[in-house]
């Protein structure tokens, strides 16, 4: 069998995974959008690049656990959703340091992503997005003393493992043995 091809086996697992990791993505934004359109909480401007990693990571997660990718495609979704999943990681870390900023520290956020995304270059947008703003730091929920941000980093971080574990290949025994 060649080195990068994993064997029929090792596939069905990997697909489980990838389509448990999937489903994972869906029940976030689920509860997400549950969340804005029933309890009425509106996301902020993190809160929406945050919501596009998981959808991202989402969209990996369904395309590996159709394929069924072996080594060398494992490996690509491995780095790909891992990055996906970093990138999520950092903007609700960036969210979660801004809610732990004094009151009133914070400037005022301004003018709605989808005006700016109108009127100004994506550059432009992406680091105003980024700075956040006054409704970014406040906290309108939370779950044993974590706000969503906090949870959604925690998730990412969960995700973004299996990502890997699921898909990045392992050397098999018979490999281990002939080394």
């Amino acid at each position: 069998m060649p080195a990068d091809a994993a064997p029929h086996s090792d596939r069905g697992p990997r697909r489980l995974k990838n389509a448990v990791g999937a489903a994972a993505c869906v029940g976030l934004m689920a509860y997400a959008l549950y969340e804005q359109h029933v309890v009425g909480l509106e996301p902020c401007h993190l809160c929406v690049l945050q919501r596009i990693a998981v959808i991202g990571l989402g969209i990996l997660f369904i395309l590996a656990a159709l394929q069924g990718p072996r080594a060398v495609g494992g490996k690509i979704y491995s780095v790909l959703m891992a990055a996906v999943a970093i990138g999520g990681m950092i903007v609700a870390a960036r969210h979660v340091w801004l809610q732990h900023q004094p009151p009133g520290s914070v400037p005022a956020c301004g003018a709605d992503l989808t005006f700016m995304l109108k009127v100004l270059p994506l550059s432009e947008v992406l680091a105003k997005v980024f700075k956040g703003g006054a409704e970014c730091q406040k906290v309108d929920w939370s779950l044993l003393g974590l706000s969503m941000p906090s949870w959604v980093f925690l998730s990412l971080l969960v995700l973004g493992g299996l990502a890997v574990a699921a898909n990045w290949p392992r050397a098999h025994a018979g490999a281990r043995r002939a080394v």
